[in-house]
């Protein structure tokens, strides 16, 4: 588990990013992630009140596709007390070489933490290249976050079981595996536990669902007996025929006594954007998993902003947290 943290993570050097000629294997490619410092950390930052938040508890998760958008994300989501947010750019080309994180945070008035899924080697897909000013990247790095309208603590990262198959791959190299950061959240109810995560696209649902067993059963000896909240795009039906139905990390979650929340049922979470430019593309990605607390009903909220410009090809989920150790009855 990552658990040092800093206010700015540290520009890679030009030996973090030389990749090119390292071995495609796991070791090789784990060797020299061991060696890149932004790859080690979590960088904590944003301003909130030190004040338990009160019960009921807003909360978000929201796959930002890059965050082109940070200001528009921002507004679309300030009704939420505590955001999961994944595919975060920091220091992209293609996003400003912005902070997306910080700056959504700092939107909000929100803390944050930020840990690194993927340093990536280039500008991104061919129709990122097109959003880019620059031809570079002033850091490269691409993750997930978790944000509070309080401070956050007992922050941790943690890499998901995977095969390393980004590293091989010939558009968009990159150096990494899938995260989830998370921390302890104070409530007026007493603490929880927080993690946004994103799991494998470009994999079976064996994969993923070994990506959920490992994460609870580090999260059970990390963490025993904090009710816990787990959110994110959870990529079910991804290369599976888009049948999130036939994920068995579901099953997973629920022998470990986590209920699943992910809104209407045949209500899909994704949707044509200004990257993804597929109308037929439509599935069901994104989840709640909660255990020990009650949640309301779970929203699916459109990512199209006043303007009718969309913010992401995924729609956020959103829910609210109104009790704590309660037993649930899952939506699905």
């Amino acid at each position: 588990m990552i658990r040092d943290t800093v206010p700015d993570l540290p520009v890679p050097t030009e030996a973090d990013l030389a990749l090119r000629a390292l071995p495609r294997s796991v070791s090789a490619h784990d060797s020299h992630m061991a060696q890149v410092a932004g790859m080690n950390l979590i960088e904590t930052g944003g301003a909130a009140p030190s004040a338990a938040l009160a019960l009921p508890l807003t909360v978000g998760a929201w796959n930002l596709e890059r965050c082109l958008f940070p200001e528009g994300a921002a507004q679309k989501m300030a009704d939420c007390d505590l955001l999961l947010l994944s595919e975060m750019d920091h220091g992209m080309a293609r996003t400003g070489q912005r902070n997306t994180t910080r700056d959504i945070a700092g939107g909000l008035g929100m803390a944050y933490a930020y840990a690194v899924e993927f340093l990536e080697m280039g500008l991104g897909s061919p129709i990122e290249h097109a959003f880019c000013e620059d031809d570079h990247n002033a850091l490269g790095y691409h993750g997930n976050a978790l944000m509070a309208k309080t401070d956050l603590r007992d922050h941790f990262a943690l890499r998901l079981w995977g095969e390393r198959q980004w590293f091989s791959d010939a558009e968009q190299p990159r150096l990494g595996e899938r995260i989830a950061v998370g921390a302890t959240v104070d409530t007026e109810a007493g603490p929880l536990l927080a993690i946004s995560t994103h799991l494998e696209s470009a994999c079976g649902p064996e994969h993923r669902e070994m990506q959920i067993r490992g994460l609870i059963a580090a999260l059970d000896a990390a963490f025993p007996g904090l009710p816990v909240l787990i959110g994110g795009d959870l990529n079910t039906g991804n290369h599976n025929d888009g049948d999130w139905r036939a994920e068995r990390l579901f099953d997973a979650a629920r022998e470990a006594g986590f209920t699943v929340h992910g809104g209407p049922e045949d209500q899909p979470t994704t949707r044509p954007s200004l990257i993804t430019r597929w109308p037929e593309r439509q599935m069901k990605l994104d989840w709640f998993l909660a255990r020990n607390m009650r949640l309301e009903e779970t929203e699916i909220r459109s990512s199209l902003d006043a303007t009718g410009r969309p913010l992401s090809d995924h729609d956020a989920i959103v829910t609210r947290i109104t009790d704590l150790t309660v037993p649930q009855t899952p939506e699905t």
